[in-house]
């Protein structure tokens, strides 16, 4: 079966979901169902480190990959996420040339980048070969994904796609409406014609082009597939629970008339 990374660098289909509470037990059922990987959000959750590092163990006593998403590119950020040993990191609202660097760099050991040494759980406590870990985990195996949620992102998409890093353009489509003043009109024109332009750019640089969904609706995650997107990153345990309640309620009541 191929990684995660693998069907990035490959521009392959590729599946996801969402984690935001704390418990890790549910993530650790989550990831035996077969996404490709779980997308554990510090950005928009009380997710601190301990949690953090539960939903790690988990995620791979499941076996789905992890990436998460730090709050900020901020390299003391990224340094302290990483050395406990996430499959990959998703880099929030990345808007420039520049700010791509600084995120790249910050998962890099020097002379490529300037992150600080001193991993823990990412080099399984120390019994891995920290010069395999150097040169071979972070170089190839570290999934590496940014977030374009502005026009300012959009405008500056042929650029970033040439840094060769990144192994995935995740668009943020409801910061994306709101940078044009329409937040949370995510389905409208102005930003669909966004969103697709962002879309061709990593095509035809081969890249691999995301989006994040909390929706489990089958059309509304068609409508962004056939636009050209090949990493969809749908659901969560929150509305996996709400739902299937509605559904086993809806039944109780029914039978009871």
């Amino acid at each position: 079966m191929q990684k995660t990374k693998e069907k990035m660098r490959k521009c392959c289909p590729v599946t996801g979901t969402h984690i935001q509470m704390s418990d890790p037990c549910i993530t650790e059922l989550v990831a035996s169902m077969g996404f490709d990987f779980i997308w554990i959000d510090m950005e928009h959750t009380p997710t601190d480190h301990q949690v953090l590092m539960n939903h790690l163990i988990a995620a791979k006593a499941g076996g789905t990959d992890s990436i998460v998403r730090i709050p900020w590119n901020d390299p003391i950020m990224v340094k302290r996420v990483l050395d406990m040993g996430p499959n990959g990191i998703l880099f929030p609202t990345i808007n420039t040339v520049e700010e791509l660097d600084l995120a790249m760099r910050s998962t890099l050991y020097p002379p490529e980048g300037n992150r600080g040494f001193g991993p823990i759980r990412a080099v399984n406590y120390a019994l891995m070969d920290q010069e395999y870990y150097i040169n071979h985990v972070v170089k190839e195996e570290l999934i590496r994904c940014v977030q374009i949620e502005s026009k300012t992102a959009v405008d500056n998409l042929p650029e970033m796609v040439k840094n060769p890093w990144v192994d995935c353009f995740m668009i943020g489509p409801c910061d994306m409406s709101g940078s044009i003043g329409q937040l949370f009109k995510i389905y409208e024109k102005p930003t669909g014609d966004l969103i697709r332009k962002a879309s061709k750019i990593c095509n035809d640089a081969g890249k691999s082009i995301g989006i994040s969904l909390i929706t489990e609706d089958k059309e509304l995650i068609t409508y962004w597939h056939d636009m050209g997107i090949n990493v969809i990153s749908c659901g969560s345990e929150t509305c996996y629970i709400i739902n299937g309640s509605k559904r086993v309620l809806k039944i109780l009541k029914d039978l009871h008339g």
